[in-house]
Order: structure tokens, then C-alpha cells, then sequence
């Protein structure tokens, strides 16, 4: 028996020699382009199976993306079921002191034209609505119950070091993870002290790191301004570059997107926040598809 689709979810399940099956956002892809003609494949021995990886897949992404939708089919069928006995149950009731009034008026010995004939259609509408609400009840039970479809491999790809990536132009913008950490912390520490609450989504790979969120004075779950955070760290100053989906993201959410530079993060980590950067005069490097623009723009810049 088939049921219906709720969600349909795309997933990345990325894999290297000796590591272990790590879940990652499509939007991936919009951060690489296609290697020239000939460029070699290397050797998959040391990568998990194609089971190994649906198991991680289904251990790491499918199993809470479960979770979320079974929590959100029980509260959408909660209301549902909390409107149904409202309503069949209102006609239950007022089809009943229809039927009431019908058989008392027999009762009392009336000899009203078509009286018995009316009554056995109020008997039969009660037990209409009765039978009714027990089969809706019952399907909103089985619709309750979710569970992962199959799940569909639509292709593969190797994913390589940019032949370039030592050239002196490129050279600055390869990510040295100490430098991103020191800098991720600094913009963490930056928005406690200015009283907003920080939510990390670096993993997720939307095309910014963080959510920062300050709540409301008088409602701590509700919050009044929200910002989406990219951090870009730089061991002491230089220039600052986008990857193509941190681009298109900061040209989609304009003032909602903000751009936290840390310079000097090998000495005193000093914070810059620029606003919907996407305003700022940038350069394309078409090798890499990254945007660049130089340090004097961030610091005059900043807020």
C-alpha cells in the first residue's frame, strides 16, 4: 500500500580516503566548477561502499530529517483531528435532537404524513455522520505514521584541489581552519557582548556561518532582529573573498546578510561588521569563482 509524499530532501554525501561518510548541503556544488578535458580520476580504494555511505547518510541526515517530520505531521494532525470532532461532532449532536424531537413527536401518538419516514432519515444520518468520523479518525491515525522512502543516488562526482590553489594570487584565500576558528569565536564573543544570541549553521553550508538573533526584552523565545552572519578571518590584513554561493546569498538577503572581517587573528583578533556587503565594489576571480575586495573597503565599511 503507497502513502503519500510529505518531503523530498537532496543531500550530499561527501567521502575521502580514510575519513569516515561527512552530510552536506547541495548548494556545495554552486562553490566548484568542472575540471578541463582530461584531467585524471584518482583511484577510489579507501572509500566507503555505496552502502557504508546510506548509512551514514541515513544515521546522520535522514534519521533527524525523520524525527522533524514526524513531529510535524503529529502537530498538523492534532489540529486537524481537534477540528473534525468540533465540527462532525456539532453536526453528531444537532442530527440527534433532530432525531429526538421526530420520536418524541411519534411518541405522543401523532399521525403526521410521512412522520416514520423522516425519522428513518435522521436515524440514517446520524449513523452517516457516526461512520464518518470513526473513518476519518482512523486514517488520521495511519497519517500519523512516517517513514524514509527509498532513497535515490542521482550522481557522483570527485570533488579536486584547484591545480592553482599555491599561486601567490590565490594563495591568501585557501582556508586555514586555526584562523576561521579563532575568527568564528571572536564574532561568537562579538555578538554576546552586544547582547544577541548566536546559533552556528558553519556545517550546513547555506552560504553564511552564523544566526544571530536578539531575543526580546519581555519574550526571550521571540527575537526582534535577526542577522546572517558570514566570518572571514585573515591572520592579519588582507583581502577578503566570497565563494559564489556566499555571493548569491548576500545578493538575496541584501540587509538581512552581514559580513563579520577578523583581521590579525594570529595576534589580537579585531572585528569589522559590514552590512549587505553585496553593495561593496567587488572583483570576480573566474578561476575560482570567488569575489575579492581589499581591506581598506572593510574598515570603511564597518559599522
Amino acid at each position: 500500500m503507497g502513502g503519500n509524499v510529505l518531503h523530498r530532501r537532496l543531500f550530499v554525501a561527501e567521502v575521502a580516503p580514510g575519513e569516515g561518510v561527512r552530510i552536506s548541503q547541495p548548494t556545495l556544488f554552486l562553490d566548484f566548477q568542472i575540471a578541463p578535458t582530461g584531467t585524471p580520476v584518482p583511484s577510489s580504494e579507501g572509500l566507503p561502499d555505496r552502502a557504508e555511505m546510506e548509512m551514514g547518510l541515513y544515521t546522520q541526515a535522514l534519521q533527524p530529517f525523520l524525527e522533524e517530520a514526524q513531529a510535524e505531521r503529529t502537530r498538523e494532525v492534532k489540529v486537524i483531528e481537534e477540528h473534525l470532532d468540533i465540527s462532525l461532532n456539532a453536526l453528531i449532536y444537532k442530527a440527534n435532537l433532530k432525531y429526538a424531537e421526530l420520536f418524541a413527536q411519534q411518541t405522543s401518538g401523532s399521525t403526521e404524513a410521512g412522520l416514520e419516514g423522516r425519522l428513518t432519515m435522521a436515524e440514517n444520518r446520524i449513523q452517516e455522520l457516526n461512520l464518518r468520523l470513526d473513518k476519518r479518525q482512523k486514517e488520521l491515525a495511519q497519517e500519523r505514521h512516517c517513514t524514509i522512502g527509498d532513497i535515490q543516488h542521482q550522481g557522483t562526482a570527485w570533488v579536486l584541489p584547484h591545480p592553482e590553489r599555491k599561486a601567490p594570487e590565490f594563495a591568501t584565500f585557501v582556508k586555514d581552519d586555526e584562523i576561521e576558528r579563532i575568527a568564528v569565536n571572536a564574532v561568537i564573543e562579538y555578538e554576546n557582548a552586544n547582547g544577541r544570541q548566536v546559533q552556528s549553521v558553519e556545517a550546513e553550508n547555506r552560504g553564511f556561518d552564523l544566526i544571530s538573533r536578539r531575543p526580546h526584552p519581555e519574550d526571550p523565545q521571540t527575537a526582534i532582529e535577526v542577522r546572517f552572519i558570514e566570518v572571514k578571518g585573515r591572520s592579519g590584513v588582507g583581502e577578503v573573498a566570497l565563494t559564489s554561493n556566499e555571493f548569491k546569498t548576500a545578493k538575496r538577503l541584501g540587509q538581512d546578510y552581514w559580513l563579520y572581517v577578523v583581521f590579525n587573528c594570529a595576534s589580537t583578533p579585531a572585528v569589522h561588521v559590514v552590512r549587505d556587503p553585496f553593495r561593496l565594489e567587488w572583483e570576480e576571480l573566474v578561476k575560482v569563482v570567488h569575489y575579492k575586495f581589499a581591506p581598506k573597503q572593510i574598515q570603511g565599511a564597518s559599522e
